[in-house]
């Protein structure tokens, strides 16, 4: 049986070493499923995400929330060298907005 609700984050790609798609949960990044088919790597993670939490679960352990329910405030800091602080003043100033947005705008491409 499916886990209810699922909302973590997963991908698939392809696995140039093992010449396979490799499927992968962000939320549990120790964790990944091989198989011939993209499909078949999505179903082979998401059904040992589920046996994992069923196992935590079991134990007492702390599940991960996932990514996608987790509220974000938009701010983070950013640490650059002085030279490329320098150039992101120039550009903002140059292009009439705030050295917020120029980031914003070069961060979300």
């Amino acid at each position: 049986m499916p886990l209810k609700n699922d909302r973590y984050t997963y991908r698939v790609t392809w696995s140039e070493d093992d010449q396979e798609y490799a499927g992968l949960c962000t939320e549990f990044p120790s964790l990944s499923w091989i198989d011939k088919t993209p499909e078949a790597a999505l179903k082979g993670i998401r059904e040992i995400v589920q046996s994992v939490i069923k196992d935590m679960s079991q134990i007492g352990e702390e599940i991960p929330e996932p990514i996608a329910c987790k509220r974000y405030s938009g701010k983070f800091m950013v640490r650059v060298p002085p030279e490329v602080h320098r150039n992101l003043a120039i550009q903002a100033s140059e292009s009439g907005v705030s050295l917020n947005r120029i980031a914003s705008s070069k961060l979300s491409r």
